[in-house]
């Protein structure tokens, strides 16, 4: 008598309803995630409070690089000694590019978003900055890179350099970089650069021969569960960032964590983002 009342009371056909998933917990300090198609926020935590950048900066050097009218990506750039001093002087990372080289833009947007090399950013600011010196040149390409982010609506966000070297003031959001990845992963040529594991430069050196160096993508992520970019960002204040992007059955979501306390955490972190992320779309 007890199944048979069970099953009387029971709605034929029904299907019981799924428990939405516990909001995750992360060590990062602010995180952002966001549904790409349609701008909807899927988790928030301190989204809006600015905090360093690192090499996430880059994202919007080569937002700014991509939008130049009439880009050739095969234009060659000379890799000048200023480059190679600026990553000494500052023990920056380096795409290992030799003074003398003849570069294009397509590799130095390679070299600056997979191995993260700061001469790289620089080389991009040098050409496409205006001006009558290397410093004038960079300084306008950052005004280039402001204008941008105000354009995108990046109300929280200032940069004072091209690579995440911080003068004092280069900070934005997660909310603020979430938005700018959305719009810059709609240019073809961005996607696949971020989305690329590894990949070979073939130079020409200041003698007229050739030089193979070969770039490996500082994203740990890509490939996992429909991983799909975008950039990673370390430093001794900033701590450990990425912001990332992911399809999963046809949806694409994207997000930021900012100053993750380890390189693992900062794994850890996106990883629970991406699974919430997608879980509530």
């Amino acid at each position: 008598m007890t199944t048979g009342a069970m099953i009387a009371t029971g709605v034929v056909g029904s299907a019981p309803a799924q428990a939405a998933p516990a909001k995750p917990t992360i060590t990062a300090k602010g995180g952002f995630v966001m549904n790409s198609a349609n701008g909807k926020t899927l988790f928030t935590k301190a989204a809006d409070a600015k905090r360093l950048t690192a090499s996430t900066t880059k994202i919007m050097t080569a937002k700014v690089v991509l939008a130049q009218p009439n880009l050739d990506l095969d234009a060659k750039v000379t890799i000048k000694g200023a480059y190679s001093d600026y990553i000494v002087n500052n023990q920056a990372s380096s795409a290992g590019l030799i003074v003398g080289d003849k570069v294009t833009v397509r590799q130095l947007l390679y070299g600056m978003l997979l191995k993260s090399g700061c001469e790289a950013a620089m080389a991009l600011a040098d050409k496409y900055g205006s001006g009558s010196t290397i410093s004038a040149r960079t300084k306008n390409f950052i005004a280039k890179m402001n204008t941008t982010a105000k354009n995108l609506g990046m109300t929280n966000t200032k940069f004072d350099s091209f690579d995440g070297i911080s003068k004092g003031s280069n900070a934005s959001t997660p909310r603020d970089l979430t938005k700018l990845a959305r719009d810059v992963m709609k240019n073809a040529n961005f996607k696949k650069i971020v989305a690329t594991k590894s990949y070979t430069a073939k130079t020409i050196t200041k003698n007229g021969g050739t030089r193979l160096t070969t770039w490996a993508n500082t994203n740990k992520l890509l490939g996992w569960k429909g991983t799909i970019g975008i950039k990673t960002g370390s430093g001794t204040e900033s701590k450990y960032c990425l912001v990332f992007a992911a399809t999963r059955n046809g949806k694409t979501i994207v997000g930021t964590v900012l100053t993750s306390s380890s390189e693992a955490n900062r794994m850890a972190d996106v990883k629970k983002l991406m699974d919430y992320g997608f879980a509530t779309l």
